[in-house]
């Protein structure tokens, strides 16, 4: 039976954003909301969650999860970022988009494309997201709450609990989410590249 926090979208409370961390640190599996639409996550490298969002959302071992960071900071430690790439990372975040970029050695084997050692990193522009990460200090490996045979991401929280309560640790309530799963740009090589358009403009890549 998970449990049920009802965060202010704009003021989480940090009482509740520490428990929910607790809950990460323990190897649980938590519905939390982003900037783009509601996401599942778990700690970095936490194998037994991952095998359990992999179960919920019926993956197989060769889909992406991305890693959600709190700054760019945190995220060029898993990550190879050029002046280029620097740049239009400042100017797009914290926003609705996923970066795929070349991985450094601290991203687990399990998370990289099986063939180009790359790993998809954002760094998202909600409330609750960011105080989550800054609370817990590591980033969140993290995928959209759409469930199988879905075309859309959940949005409801109360929905989620009704579909989900049995199958995660926690579901965070910061109110109805988005319909939308972020915009995903590569990065690798030097080359932009608009690979799903989402809820963040992707005009400003493609004039890249």
């Amino acid at each position: 039976m998970s449990q049920f926090f009802q965060v202010h979208p704009e003021n989480p409370q940090l009482r509740l954003i520490r428990q929910a961390v607790e809950i990460i640190r323990g190897g649980g599996v938590v519905i939390y909301p982003t900037d783009s639409c509601y996401a599942v996550g778990c700690r970095i490298g936490d194998k037994n969650a991952l095998e359990r969002i992999r179960r919920l959302r019926q993956l197989d071992d060769k889909h992406n999860f991305t890693l959600l960071c709190r700054d760019l900071s945190q995220l060029s430690l898993f990550a190879k970022v050029d002046t280029g790439a620097f740049r239009l990372l400042k100017n797009h975040t914290p926003g609705p988009y996923t970066f795929i970029l070349n991985a450094t050695r601290e991203v687990p084997r399990m998370l990289l494309h099986p063939k180009r050692r790359t790993i998809g990193l954002r760094v998202p522009g909600h409330p609750i997201a960011l105080a989550l990460l800054e609370e817990f200090g590591e980033p969140l490996m993290s995928i959209s709450l759409v469930l199988p045979g879905d075309a859309l991401p959940l949005s409801d929280p109360h929905e989620m609990r009704k579909a989900l309560e049995h199958q995660v640790d926690l579901i965070i309530d910061g109110g109805v989410g988005g319909l939308e799963a972020s915009t995903v740009i590569s990065l690798v090589d030097d080359e932009v590249q608009v690979l799903r358009v989402g809820c963040g403009d992707p005009r400003p890549f493609a004039e890249e």
